[in-house]
């Protein structure tokens, strides 16, 4: 018997991986304290959407493609604003996108490192 009191204290310290849970991020949306942020980006994306169909005529689809890739700081330049209002608010988006970014990023790194000291 006393050999399976070693193997129990070792099995309780065995850290369970889930890569598939980790690449689409279920403990940082299982988080409660990440859905500020979490809401935030989905309200920036659905707003932008909104803003680029207004003003520049975009289908929806175009303009939450064109959110995404302004957002991920990606631009692949296939879609630009047009129009000097639309110049100006795609300014403050991204800024505004970088900030998400970085929040995200810092939630990522607290409940991660937070399953790290279990």
């Amino acid at each position: 018997m006393e050999e399976k009191e070693p193997v129990k204290e070792v099995e309780k310290e065995i850290k369970f991986h889930h890569p598939i849970r980790t690449l689409l991020l279920v403990d940082i949306i299982q988080d409660r304290d990440s859905r500020p942020t979490l809401l935030w980006a989905a309200a920036t994306i659905l707003f932008g959407t909104l803003v680029y169909h207004w003003l520049e005529g975009w289908s929806y689809l175009d303009a939450l493609y064109f959110c995404v890739i302004s957002l991920a700081t990606i631009g692949y330049g296939d879609l630009t604003p047009t129009t000097p209002e639309s110049k100006v608010f795609t300014i403050i988006y991204v800024i505004n996108g970088v900030v998400i970014l970085l929040a995200f990023f810092d939630r990522v790194r607290v409940v991660r490192g937070r399953h790290m000291d279990i």
